[in-house]
């Protein structure tokens, strides 16, 4: 066999290997399966369950730092300025969210993060990350093509929008501050946090609908 030849198995053996999860994600892969197939667990409850924590219960806190920044111009002063001191004031946050910055949208100005290295994300705030953030291809291409990553998720952004791209880090993690949509003027903090999506804060989605919409 060639030197390519055994180069190209090497290569194959480790992509392969790449995407098995952990030892720890493995062992409860594995006692998932031996619950369902003894039918004491329904596969698509647990989907059900994950879908709502990820998309609707994790990102609550942060929707509500959102709505406060919206609605208070001194605390969106303190957030932008240093959003891990300014996040202590929330009683449901403090400590949790160490090194955090926050990036505001604006008519001129996108926001968009990414975690170039693996998957660092505000868990504290935005609850788990979604599985595409964590996935090389929106990793790789969020730096090389973010406009075009955009128009994936539904955002095309005009030619004279500049587009920030945030890289977040074991130390350092973002949260993008999206526009307050016009018409809000009147809402109280709990109606404004309820239209703030967990995409907004990551910055694959810049209007937000009235209704609330989905993350």
């Amino acid at each position: 066999m060639t030197d390519h030849e055994h180069k190209s198995t090497g290569d194959v053996h480790h992509e392969l290997h790449s995407h098995l999860p952990p030892e720890p994600g493995l062992r409860v892969k594995a006692m998932e399966s031996l619950l369902i197939e003894k039918g004491m667990l329904d596969p698509e409850t647990v989907d059900a369950w994950v879908e709502t924590y990820c998309e609707k219960i994790g990102p609550k806190c942060g929707a509500r730092i959102v709505a406060r920044a919206w609605a208070d111009a001194d605390f969106k002063e303190r957030l932008l300025e240093n959003g891990t001191q300014a996040v202590q004031d929330l009683d449901d946050v403090g400590w949790a969210v160490a090194h955090l910055k926050v990036i505001e949208n604006t008519a001129e100005l996108h926001n968009l993060v990414v975690c170039t290295l693996c998957s660092c994300y505000p868990h504290a705030i935005l609850g788990p990350p979604p599985n595409w953030y964590k996935m090389a291809a929106y990793r790789s291409r969020a730096v090389r093509d973010p406009r075009g990553v955009l128009d994936e998720f539904g955002v095309t952004l005009a030619e004279d929008i500049e587009l920030l791209v945030w890289d977040s880090t074991s130390e350092l993690r973002y949260l993008v501050l999206p526009e307050r949509p016009a018409g809000t003027q009147d809402w109280d903090e709990a109606r404004l946090a309820s239209i703030v999506t967990r995409n907004s804060m990551i910055g694959t989605q810049r209007e937000l609908p009235l209704d609330g919409g989905s993350a």
